[in-house]
């Protein structure tokens, strides 16, 4: 790869970066598979940058090259990762006046969309990052009409977990 492509690769990456740890954040459950995971879909971009031809926007095509990646080690994996509640893994310094409520909330979410099968919770994540369905599809490799009714059902599935 000539240097003008790794400086492009570098600079899209670098601006980039944050969808992939978002990616991370939801397919795993410490730092150090964060890390991982981190590690293993930046070197798949590269592997497949040469072959990036423009004919989406480069974080559409992020998306997609990160989502499968997570996916596809996720299912190799061929276990459940088991889940640890926020307060057990991470130290909290906590004022009087602070209302942890959203956090909870958030807390409970995020577990309950860790329950999904991995296609959902890839568009629940893009549907969360506020995506259009247009690129959901795209992304997810399925039509605009599919993406609308999954995430349809996905609403009803969460809204059973979290008020059984």
């Amino acid at each position: 790869m000539n240097k003008e492509l790794e400086h492009q690769f570098v600079t899209e990456l670098q601006d980039n970066q944050n969808i992939v740890h978002k990616v991370c954040t939801l397919y795993t459950n410490d730092q150090d598979a964060h890390k991982d995971l981190f590690q293993e879909i930046t070197i798949q971009l590269w592997k497949a940058y040469p072959k990036f031809r423009g004919e989406s926007k480069f974080s559409t095509w992020m998306y997609r090259v990160a989502l499968n990646t997570a996916i596809t080690l996720y299912r190799k994996s061929k276990k459940r990762i088991d889940t640890h509640n926020y307060e057990s893994v991470i130290f909290k310094i906590k004022a009087e006046e602070y209302d942890e409520t959203e956090e909870q909330q958030l807390s409970l979410m995020y577990q309950a969309i860790r329950q999904l099968g991995d296609i959902d919770k890839a568009l629940v994540f893009m549907y969360l990052e506020d995506k259009n369905y247009s690129e959901i599809s795209e992304v997810l490799g399925i039509t605009e009409v599919n993406a609308r009714v999954k995430m349809n059902r996905i609403k009803t599935k969460l809204r059973t977990i979290l008020n059984p």
